[in-house]
């Protein structure tokens, strides 16, 4: 497994990162000792750096984390978002990032991890009730305590990262990036790659979409997003297809070919692979293996342009709300 370092200011990761929200149920059942079983094969693999949520399953994927890595936590790095809220039911509450929240949501993801440091820690959106500065001055206190070692953001705008970065060092943004979200390229990456701050990016296939998967049941995260309803599920299905035509040229799967475009984006870009399984991680393990040239990235690019995917990432609530999108709407 090559490695890379994460942002200037962060540490040494593996080349390929392992998401582990999909382990909590939103994508449909789950099996918690082959969840356990993939993250160690990930771990062997070379995949330092895991990523989760304290949100994830209310809990659920910390708890699963924490027994993979007993006895490995020398070998990986943990990163984790806090500030979603949940309700008894499952639904969500909107954000908190106040200091002293911070500091509470730490001291629970420490003990469900059964840790007591975590690598990075990042608010998981920005809470337009509390200004960035103070969220990330909060975790910076954190890192002088010596509970946490470096700071990470998720899904914000160019100018919020930079108003974060003044305040410390900030070693990545967590963002979704692929072939069918690109938004980042305009304003976002440019931003980063000027500051020195790497991209873990999420969302590599859509939430399945570019593999062909489809919500199984209303329980499916999935059943509420825009590019899984309707005329737009078919219309998706298309490039799809495109993508599969070019993935049999070059003896990969479709999936491969779509975690290989992201990795070819730079060595600052670290792709998040979310397998449920062993088997599909071990698929998408094979994109490190391939090698995509100038031409054939562009024919990719061609047959899957941004602009043909129809509906957008999330649904128009949370779109709205989405600090990352700010700049995509101010040039629109």
């Amino acid at each position: 497994m090559d490695k890379c370092a994460l942002g200037v200011a962060g540490p040494e990761v593996s080349r390929v990162a392992l998401g582990c929200m999909a382990m909590s149920g939103v994508y449909g059942p789950v099996d918690d000792a082959e969840s356990i079983c993939t993250i160690q094969e990930a771990i062997d693999q070379g995949i330092n750096l895991l990523d989760t949520g304290d949100f994830y399953g209310m809990g659920h994927n910390e708890i699963l984390l924490g027994r993979a890595i007993q006895g490995r936590r020398d070998k990986v790095l943990l990163s984790v978002k806090f500030g979603a809220m949940r309700t008894p039911s499952g639904g969500w509450a909107g954000y908190d990032a106040r200091p002293a929240a911070v500091k509470n949501f730490l001291a629970y993801s420490l003990r469900r991890l059964g840790v007591d440091y975590l690598d990075i820690y990042r608010p998981a959106r920005l809470d337009p009730k509390v200004p960035i500065e103070e969220t990330v001055g909060a975790i910076a206190e954190l890192i002088k305590e010596g509970h946490v070692r470096h700071i990470g953001l998720s899904e914000m705008s160019a100018e919020t990262v930079r108003r974060a970065n003044a305040v410390h060092p900030i070693v990545d943004l967590q963002i979704e990036y692929s072939l069918v979200s690109r938004g980042v390229e305009r304003d976002i990456l440019p931003s980063l790659r000027e500051m020195g701050i790497g991209i873990t990016a999420y969302g590599l296939l859509s939430r399945g979409l570019l593999s062909g998967s489809k919500p199984g049941s209303p329980r499916d995260i999935r059943a509420h997003f825009p590019r899984f309803a309707g005329e737009n599920l078919q219309t998706n299905a298309k490039l799809v297809a495109a993508l599969n035509r070019i993935a049999k040229v070059h003896n990969v799967t479709g999936p491969q070919l779509a975690v290989a475009w992201v990795l070819q984006r730079g060595t600052d870009i670290v792709p998040l692979l979310g397998p449920r399984t062993r088997e599909q991680l071990r698929e998408l393990l094979g994109a490190l293996r391939v090698t995509l040239s100038a031409e054939e990235l562009s024919r990719i690019e061609q047959a899957l342009p941004e602009d043909s995917v129809a509906g957008t990432r999330y649904d128009a609530r949370q779109m709205a709300v989405l600090d990352s999108e700010r700049a995509a709407k101010a040039t629109s």
